[in-house]
């Protein structure tokens, strides 16, 4: 009994609880190592600029990566075959990305955006079919809140799969208005009164210098184009005031503002 026993205990106690003992010791020493690195990864991502929620989800994905690969280690010391399992998982993972392409193309294009950094919160932005301020830029989507004041969340794809104008990334921007007078009126006085108009309006810089042309011979006007210069928080209130200003201005100097008409000219037959 104690001889069948003592065979018991050789055979199997002690052989396979030295296999428990490591597979545990590997998942400890693994967790740890994860940890450490999943730490390290994010602090360095954070010192060299990149945003807290891109540093935040790749250190988490460097950290469930690494405690797979431990825990595929862990129960190859206990002697399970691991290499179907590595190829049931590799399979899952094909088929599991296969059925997410479109969120994984959405992420991987989120991850471009947080990276280069084509726009940031705050900024007026026309992209993806949207158009309106940055609230939230999101590893899956960019939500943006259009001047009606709507919610307009737009997949990561679509925003970097066509142009994107960044409104408020450069210091200035210019307002491109039209102004119709008639044939008969002084082109020489409208641009002057046009200019006494951009120039009595502080919102609007000196430098660059407005732009007072003629643009057109429409066929019912003069068109003169007006293009000044505002800083990107000032172009709507100076767009809607130079308008109106502009059209009241012109008419107290006895200008008028043609619309499209059309001469019809009258033959008596004999």
């Amino acid at each position: 009994m104690q001889e069948k026993l003592l065979e018991f205990y050789n055979n199997y106690v002690l052989i396979y609880g030295v296999k428990i003992v490591s597979a545990v010791v590997i998942l400890i020493i693994g967790r740890i190592a994860a940890s450490l690195l999943s730490k390290s990864s994010k602090k360095i991502m954070s010192k060299s600029g990149a945003e807290d929620m891109l540093s935040g989800f790749l250190s988490k994905l460097i950290y469930y990566t690494i405690i797979i690969f431990v825990f595929i280690a862990a129960i190859n010391q206990l002697g399970v075959q691991t290499t179907s399992f590595i190829a049931v998982l590799g399979a899952a993972g094909l088929a599991i990305g296969m059925a997410l392409q479109g969120s994984l193309s959405n992420f991987a294009a989120g991850v471009m955006i947080i990276m280069f950094k084509p726009f940031k919160v705050g900024d007026f932005i026309n992209a993806g079919g949207g158009e309106g301020v940055v609230n939230d830029i999101q590893i899956f989507n960019t939500i943006i809140t259009s001047p009606d004041n709507k919610k307009v969340i737009i997949p990561n794809m679509k925003v970097t799969g066509d142009k994107i104008i960044n409104f408020s990334a450069m210091d200035t921007r210019r307002i491109d208005l039209v102004f119709g007078i008639s044939y008969n009126d002084d082109i020489k006085q409208a641009k002057e009164v046009l200019a006494d108009l951009l120039s009595a309006d502080a919102r609007i810089l000196k430098d660059p210098k407005p732009t007072i042309a003629v643009g057109e011979l429409g066929d019912s006007s003069v068109n003169l184009v007006c293009r000044p210069w505002v800083k990107p928080g000032d172009y709507w209130d100076v767009y809607f005031d130079v308008i109106e200003k502009g059209k009241i201005e012109l008419e107290k100097n006895g200008m008028s503002i043609p619309f499209p008409q059309t001469d019809v000219h009258l033959h008596k037959s004999e």
